[in-house]
């Protein structure tokens, strides 16, 4: 038997490590977390010092058990956990269960998965830091508290199942006001100049713009006119060389961000990726705060930028970490081999590599040089000048390797030209000929709703959450169905262009798409519903400085100058109170809103959050008569919805004929437009509304989706009906009742029996049990 006993989380982490080790060491994982609080009301002891109640949930007996059984027969136990806060109560609780002697356990840490680091590790044991443990503890213990203590109060005065958290609760109020800001938002148009010159010299046109926009029409015509028997000529001219640098080596956010920016990953998805890269020893570890580098890492990226790129592409930089409230002193996010540009893998991880490996690269490399040319262009009829700008890069340094991406929300005008164009030789006083003059209308744009990456960047820059809760905090809100990431489409909007060309001014109206949202953050009326509901009664739970607080609090016990059920004391008290104040004294909310009178029957209509969700209704439930309803469609919310729209509403369901003897239906459900005939239901196509579908165009959508169904169908089972073999996205495979059956690779569709499916069916069923099981395990610490 092995003298040492090492644990880690992950089964992934436990194979990499014991490649490095030798048959002294045996290397088993923990799978995140082995006990958690109990689910019952009395888990924690609020008159006790907050004394907590600990159980080994069912999933994890075999795991404790079979851990306990090899650490009774080691002489040394290694607890090797993550090197953060969670890590470190991952080991206490490991030590705690296991029954671990003090002078027989270790503790040790490493931010790379190496065998120079792990064997570094080794080398250098310490003690489980208590300091970290209840920094941990007093978030657990906190945010277990909020949520039992507010769910209960939600579900008495908001609506029933809904359940509060403390940082969570923020993130929504964040995109609840962000929401609010663009609903009160009033685009205002101001024309923009546009000039196209050339010099006579050459074809070569470039464009100067004029700094200032007109306000009207008529100012902005008023110029066009004057420039048309204006003479133009270059002013000044000024060159100056500019320099850019590279950005810090990735933190945990700014990974999420980027990522998001250029890889299109979600904030859990680049968590989830880089996990694996991580516990694969490509990458350091993936949830840090700092900017720094190691000596040895600074070393290794300085050969291998001289090495590919020469000795002028390199330049030691050192980065210091802004951020007030970082946690432990890891280092960046960085590959542990910068001589490896590239990984194998699958496509994410492939993808997420390089990026991370080209950031940490561009960091110690010299910046890019660039000559900014900037002309001034005088109007002889005119007191304004235009603006040309050009720029030459001289040198592309870090360039060469990467360029960091910005969110893309735009200034005040809408535009997005670019002004890196390159301008042709220029000289004061040179003559310029015109060659066309536009001016644009352009519409100030509303704040930009928050991407998930926005989203954490705005929670790091208000000092609220770490790196380990960015990722479950933005899946959590969405889970709970506070918030919505989807798609909108935009409407079209009028703007209007006057044209100089040939001495003459035109004027021409164009159309534009305004308000089109990719990937972004939109608060649902429950989030809106308990959001408002936890601003009036729960202030502090949902104010920024006071969470923000809260966090410096929880910094404060893991730098052992606070005492931890202190902290806990100081915010339970008054929060347990308002608990109690809010149950017996506050209104139940369900931001009803009266829209108006049918003027069909008279009788009151009404939007609110109803038990499925929010709805328009017509009458009262005191009417003699059955109220009517209608659910709002995707897009529209109980604060902005028009009595024009809630009434459209109720012009669905919609009968639009029969076909083949039964009534076809046209109406909204869950999933959008649909068509319900003979008990089957067909999707609308994008962009038909449901109220203009007739009978003709519901005949031939239900036509089609048979035919497709049929062409899907390669064969039947004589034997069960509902054994098929189907065209899927991914090549064919069995559909057995509720079951998809990957079929083996090389098997001869033609030869496969019932006899087969019944055996795939039989081995998905126990597949699927054991995949979720481990599935579980693996991911009980990020929950």
């Amino acid at each position: 038997m092995a003298k040492n006993l090492l644990i880690v989380e992950s089964p992934a982490k436990a194979k990499t490590i014991e490649g490095y080790l030798g048959s002294d060491f045996l290397v088993k994982s923990s799978y995140g977390h082995i006990r958690d609080l109990v689910k019952t009301d009395d888990a924690i002891d609020t008159d006790n010092k907050f004394k907590q109640k600990y159980e080994v949930p069912a999933d994890k007996k075999a795991v404790v058990s079979e851990l306990k059984k090899l650490a009774k027969v080691a002489e040394t136990v290694w607890l090797a956990s993550d090197e953060d806060r969670e890590g470190e109560a991952i080991s206490w609780h490991l030590f705690e269960t296991l029954g671990l002697k003090e002078d027989a356990t270790k503790r040790i840490v490493f931010h790379e998965i190496t065998k120079p680091a792990i064997l570094k590790a080794i080398e250098n044991p310490r003690k489980i830091d208590y300091n970290l443990v209840n920094a941990q503890q007093a978030r657990r213990v906190l945010d277990r508290l909020v949520g039992f203590e507010l769910s209960p109060v939600l579900w008495r005065k908001v609506k029933p199942s809904l359940s509060a958290g403390r940082v969570q609760s923020v993130a929504v109020r964040l995109i609840v006001e962000r929401e609010r800001e663009i609903n009160r938002f009033h685009a205002d148009a101001a024309f923009k100049i546009v000039a196209v010159f050339h010099t006579g010299k050459g074809k070569e046109l470039f464009k100067a713009e004029l700094p200032h926009r007109f306000d009207t029409k008529e100012e902005a015509k008023a110029f066009l006119n004057d420039s048309i028997n204006a003479s133009f000529a270059v002013s000044t001219l000024e060159k100056k060389p500019a320099k850019r640098n590279p950005a810090a080596p990735f933190t945990t956010s700014t990974l999420q961000q980027e990522a998001s920016r250029k890889l299109g990953f979600s904030v859990a998805r680049t968590m989830q990726v880089a996990q694996r890269l991580y516990e694969a020893g490509r990458i350091t570890y993936m949830r840090t705060d700092s900017v720094n580098l190691s000596d040895t890492a600074i070393k290794a990226a300085e050969n291998e930028i001289v090495k590919a790129y020469g000795e002028k592409y390199h330049k030691l930089r050192k980065y210091k970490t802004k951020s007030a409230g970082a946690q432990e002193a890891h280092e960046a996010i960085r590959p542990t081999y910068f001589s490896e540009h590239s990984i194998d893998g699958d496509a994410s991880e492939r993808r997420l590599y390089e990026l991370i490996w080209k950031r940490a690269i561009a960091s110690q490399m010299s910046e890019a040089e660039f000559e900014k040319t900037v002309a001034k262009i005088s109007i002889s009829t005119r007191k304004e000048e235009l603006t040309a700008t050009g720029e030459i890069m001289r040198f592309d340094g870090f360039l060469k390797v990467y360029m960091e991406s910005t969110d893309d929300e735009g200034d005040v005008t809408g535009d997005t030209e670019s002004d890196n164009a390159l301008l042709p030789p220029l000289e004061a006083g040179q003559a310029l000929i015109l060659n066309q003059m536009s001016a644009t209308e352009r519409f100030s744009r509303p704040p930009a709703r928050y991407t998930e990456a926005s989203l954490v960047k705005k929670l790091e820059e208000l000092g609220i959450g770490r790196p380990s809760t960015y990722a479950p905090t933005i899946s959590t809100i969405q889970n709970r169905g506070y918030v919505v990431k989807e798609d909108r489409d935009g409407k079209p909007r009028d703007y209007r262009v006057l044209t100089l060309d040939n001495g003459v001014v035109n004027e021409n109206i164009k159309t534009e798409m305004t308000g089109v949202e990719r990937n972004k953050m939109f608060p649902t009326d429950i989030g809106v519903l308990v959001n408002d509901f936890l601003v009036e009664h729960f202030k502090d739970i949902v104010d920024f400085n006071f969470t923000a607080s809260v966090e410096k609090e929880f910094d404060e016990i893991a730098h052992g100058s606070k005492e931890w059920t202190d902290m806990l004391e100081n915010f339970y008290r008054p929060f347990h109170h308002e608990v109690q104040d809010t149950l017996e004294n506050a209104d139940r909310a369900t931001h009803e809103r009266e829209l108006g009178v049918d003027p069909a029957t008279g009788k009151p209509v009404s939007v609110r959050v109803g038990r499925f969700g929010p709805l328009v209704q017509i009458g009262s439930a005191d009417d003699e008569e059955k109220p009517r309803f209608a659910s709002l469609r995707k897009g529209q919310m109980i604060e902005t919805i028009t009595f024009e729209e809630a009434m459209e509403l109720f012009k669905l369901p919609k009968k639009v004929g029969e076909f083949e003897e039964k009534e076809m239906t046209v109406a909204i459900g869950r999933f959008g437009p649909y068509i319900r005939h003979n008990s089957a239901f067909y999707s609308l196509p994008k962009g038909l509304d449901p109220l203009d579908v007739s009978q003709e165009q519901a005949i031939e959508i239900i036509k089609e989706k048979r035919q497709k169904d049929i062409e899907k169908v390669i064969r039947v089972f004589d034997e069960n009906p509902d054994a098929q073999i189907e065209n899927g996205r991914w090549g064919p495979f069995v559909r057995f009742g509720k079951q998809n059956l990957k079929i083996p690779k090389g098997t001869d569709i033609q030869a496969i029996t019932y006899a087969d499916v019944l055996k795939w069916a039989e081995e998905d069923t126990k597949g699927g049990k054991s995949t979720k099981k481990t599935t579980k395990r693996a991911t009980t610490k990020k929950k």
